[in-house]
């Protein structure tokens, strides 16, 4: 039976681990998880490797696996969000939430109702419209038929984003959270679902305000003894430290602080990119909108920024003097003789087939033009009428003539000759305040409110036997349920895989389906607390 030392928890549909670290954070121990997707997996088992992985879902048995306090299950919304086709509840991945349900009817029965406590459920608000509300008074009825059969459930004209059912031993609460406004900046609404299937705490756990603090009675006794850490001095200095980004953000490092400065650093700008229609918008609140799970799909997926061109100075000073790369933000290095190297950022040029331009390439019948857009892509190489965008070129400098010229984003090969004469450049200022481009991997980390280094460090260069047959188990069950041929992975693939298992299209996947930290640890502080408390009634 379980140990009730401390509350434990079990994460269905797992993902990126953000329910067993939420938990970590407020101590709660994570016990099991179920996930398919292999990346996902190898993150978690690499973060936390005490955490045991128990697979597809539907091979669970409640009955069989160990009980814990908290169950969470961030069912797949696919068939309830706005984005998608909306089947509903009864969808093809929505209609898992019946499997999590199915668990904690097994595991309450086998332990005669005394674990788990607590359930969470995590969904889209796409949930509320969903055939017409119906589907999520079913979740109710669901949830609430853990205790009481057939208890009727009115349903409303339109659901609320926050609502509270008790009983006498029973409360169910929700509640709408906006990730943008616990810390990170990204807008990603969800519904936030908890159960108390034991008392009345469900209201508790999400209405209390954030702000209010809360201590067990150990945190007021009068400190007997000596700090743990005094006999050895407090050691290095810091673990993670908090790095305030102009009072915008906070970029979390390992063991580094930021340079003491005068000036505040803003983010970047933020684009709010509409796939489907191809509408780009700058986003005014510097907001990032919702990630989703398409990031890691191909196209025009992740969201884009705008960041200030860099440029970037080789510098070849002696020793004691200025030497290595110099960065600067929109501005050129000093233009010397000594053979020192100016890299410019991408601008816009485009291409045309007339001679009148200012700027020439080697071929006198056609020239470059500075243009505002990009011109799109055809196969004629040119716009006679010079009045479009065209490709993205770099300045460079060309060994062989007396005057600068544009490549196709190529940098010229180093060379040991000098120049005949001193490049001659006219624009050492790039056309373009901003470049765009798309959001980072760990920028997506952070927009979750994870820790940069969470994907870090997964290859695994001498996995044992028993761990090659644990991840054939997972290409097979991924494999079988994503609907491909179910043909065993070999040994060697498998190795290779664990060797480098990181792609940045299956981190991308993993935060697009993932939860936002802050908000899981919201509510498993909320949790926590009124269990510290003795909590039964609201």
């Amino acid at each position: 039976m379980k140990n009730t030392d401390h509350l434990t928890l079990g994460s269905l549909f797992d993902g990126s681990g953000g329910f067993p670290l939420g938990g970590l954070l407020n101590g709660i121990v994570p016990v099991w998880a179920s996930e398919i997707e292999p990346f996902p997996i190898r993150v978690t088992t690499k973060r936390l490797p005490f955490m045991k992985h128990l697979g597809d879902i539907s091979q669970i048995k409640g009955s069989e696996i160990e009980p814990v306090d908290i169950i969470t299950f961030g069912s797949p919304c696919t068939d309830m969000s706005l984005a998608g086709k909306r089947a509903g509840l009864e969808g093809k991945q929505s209609s898992l939430f019946h499997q999590a349900i199915r668990i904690v009817r097994e595991m309450r029965e086998k332990t005669n109702g005394a674990y788990p406590r607590y359930i969470v459920w995590e969904n889209v608000p796409g949930a509320f419209s969903s055939n017409g509300g119906a589907d999520f008074k079913s979740v109710i009825e669901e949830v609430i038929g853990i205790r009481y059969q057939n208890m009727p459930v009115p349903q409303p004209s339109k659901w609320t984003g926050a609502g509270l059912v008790v009983e006498d031993d029973f409360s169910l609460a929700w509640r709408v959270l906006d990730a943008q406004y616990w810390g990170v900046p990204q807008r990603r609404k969800r519904i936030y679902l908890v159960a108390d299937l034991a008392g009345g705490s469900a209201g508790k756990v999400l209405f209390e305000p954030e702000g209010m603090p809360w201590h067990t009675p150990a945190c007021f006794r009068t400190r007997q003894d000596a700090p743990g850490c005094a006999p050895n001095g407090i050691g290095d200095s810091g673990e993670i430290c908090l790095n305030d980004q102009g009072g915008q953000r906070m970029d979390i490092t390992d063991g580094l602080t930021s340079t003491l400065r005068a000036q505040a650093n803003y983010p970047p700008i933020v684009l709010e990119n509409h796939p489907t229609d191809g509408r780009i918008k700058i986003e005014d609140s510097s907001v990032c909108q919702t990630l989703t799970s398409r990031m890691g799909t191909g196209g025009n997926n992740v969201p884009l920024l705008l960041d200030t061109p860099k440029t970037l100075k080789i510098r070849c000073g002696k020793e004691g003097g200025g030497k290595g790369a110099l960065i600067q933000d929109d501005i050129s290095a000093t233009l010397s003789c000594n053979n020192d190297q100016t890299l410019f950022a991408p601008a816009v040029f485009g291409i045309c087939s007339k001679a009148s331009h200012a700027m020439q390439s080697d071929n006198p019948k056609s020239g470059f033009y500075e243009a505002e857009t990009t011109r799109t892509l055809d196969a004629n190489g040119g716009d006679p009428s010079c009045n479009q965008g065209g490709m993205a070129v770099v300045y460079c400098t060309s060994k062989n003539s007396f005057h600068t010229k544009a490549e196709k984003e190529l940098s010229p090969t180093l060379v040991a000759s000098e120049y005949k004469d001193p490049p001659v450049i006219n624009a050492v200022e790039p056309p373009f305040r901003y470049i765009v481009r798309r959001l980072t991997p760990t920028e997506c980390a952070r927009l979750q409110g994870f820790p940069d280094w969470w994907c870090d460090g997964l290859g695994n260069e001498n996995p044992s036997d028993e761990e090659i047959a644990f991840w054939r188990d997972v290409f097979l069950t991924h494999g079988r349920i994503a609907g491909k041929a179910a043909k065993a992975k070999s040994d060697s693939a498998i190795r290779k895989w664990l060797g480098s298992p990181h792609s940045d299209a299956a981190e991308y996947k993993m935060w697009g389906n993932g939860v936002a930290l802050p908000n899981v640890a919201f509510v498993l502080a909320g949790i926590a607390r009124c269990s510290s408390e003795g909590e039964s009634n609201v």
